[in-house]
């Protein structure tokens, strides 16, 4: 029997994606993660682990890193949402994504998109953290190929950058 039946509607949703306005249409079962990666096709954000483990699938919501498999899509109405899209351009990459370049923080890539993230929220709301903070902040983001030291010399660089430049948030 599937899901989709008589008893169950899709729900309207109206949030902000990347600074830009969004409405779609959900099922009340959809996570923000499927909505995201497959109906809005932004497939920067990964699917790991899907139950909250790894942090591959990290996003901000209202300037918070949660991560996208555990949140009920109909949990991002009325909420600001960044994902990786939303931040720095080929052309001109965000801070911390050309610090994660810099220190060889980016290997295989999977993890990348929620680390990046996750650095992002704590720099916003703590520009200049400690290592140990860093280290705290990124605990719920797992990488299995840098060994950590990489990722948390690239957010130590990107403290030292942030705001520095009116693109630094």
């Amino acid at each position: 029997m599937s899901q989709e039946t008589d008893a169950q509607q899709r729900v309207e949703i109206c949030f902000t994606l990347n600074g830009k306005e969004i409405k779609t249409e959900v099922w009340p079962w959809d996570s923000a993660l499927k909505v995201l990666r497959d109906d809005l096709m932004l497939t920067g954000t990964k699917e790991g682990c899907g139950i909250g483990e790894c942090g591959a699938c990290t996003i901000i919501v209202d300037g918070v890193a949660v991560d996208s498999c555990l949140r009920l899509a109909p949990q991002l109405h009325g909420t600001e949402v960044q994902t990786i899209e939303g931040i720095g351009t080929r052309e001109s990459l965000h801070p911390i994504q050309q610090a994660f370049v810099d220190h060889g923080a980016v290997q295989c890539g999977f993890c990348t998109p929620g680390a990046i993230l996750s650095a992002k929220a704590l720099l916003d709301g703590n520009p200049r953290p400690t290592r140990e903070q860093i280290v705290e902040a990124l605990s719920g983001n797992l990488c299995r190929c840098t060994g950590y030291a990489q990722i948390v010399d690239a957010v130590l660089q990107a403290a030292q950058e942030y705001g520095v430049s009116p693109e630094g948030r």
